[in-house]
């Protein structure tokens, strides 16, 4: 499963630019071009960063993340703007971010701060995981593996074991998990989530989750 990443920016050759270049190094790339499409887009996807434009139509890209928090939604973020100036700077930060970069850019400057957030979702300095032995979880490209051998997760199986992962030895309640697996407009399932906590579970052994009768789920990383 790719990271997934909403760039909103208006210039559409920059756009482009910054679109092609990080589906070359394999991330997905949802490109919207004014601040209320970027709104429409995030509460109907699930994104694992936001590249803002801060100069955009309708909403500027300040409004949308102040927006964005406003709805508990912490999905990494980092400002992309001409503006220099210190009142600009601690506006950005104010409003959320994790990170400001400013015009003209290189591309790998980009990705190297993208590739550092990212990382900061999980407690560990690595690209890789280590869930058990031969078990790993690369941050980066999302991908499980036991030794070389990729395994496939489904969507909601994947957002769950990322979870998991952000919060290692710490109690998810139901419904902080419903709200992270789940799209704002799907109606979530019990049945669907013990599901998925079992398919997880013969992958990654019966001990690595615990659930907390009616209270929710414990994610065990020794």
């Amino acid at each position: 499963m790719k990271t997934k990443i909403l760039l909103l920016e208006d210039d559409l050759n920059l756009s482009d630019t910054v679109c092609d270049y990080f589906e070359e190094k394999g991330f997905e790339v949802i490109c919207v071009y004014d601040g209320e499409e970027a709104l429409s887009s995030i509460y109907e996807n699930s994104f694992d960063l936001l590249l803002l434009d801060v100069n955009v139509p309708n909403k500027n890209g300040f409004e949308v993340l102040k927006e964005v928090r406003r709805e508990n939604n912490l999905t990494p973020a980092i400002f992309i703007t001409s503006l220099n100036s210190m009142d600009s700077l601690e506006q950005g930060y104010s409003s959320g971010c994790d990170d400001y970069i400013r015009k003209p850019f290189e591309l790998k400057e980009l990705l190297i701060r993208v590739q550092t957030i990212l990382k900061r979702e999980f407690a560990h300095k690595s690209d890789i995981v280590y869930i058990t032995e031969t078990i790993t979880f690369n941050s980066i490209s999302s991908e499980l593996k036991d030794a070389d051998e990729e395994i496939k997760l489904n969507l909601k199986e994947l957002k769950l074991l990322k979870l998991f992962l952000q919060h290692p030895n710490e109690l998810l309640v139901h419904d902080r998990i419903y709200d992270y697996v789940w799209d704002y407009d799907e109606e979530y399932s019990d049945n669907s989530l013990r599901t998925y906590i079992k398919n997880l579970r013969k992958i990654l052994g019966k001990d690595k989750i615990v659930s907390l009768k009616k209270l929710g789920y414990r994610f065990n990383q020794k």
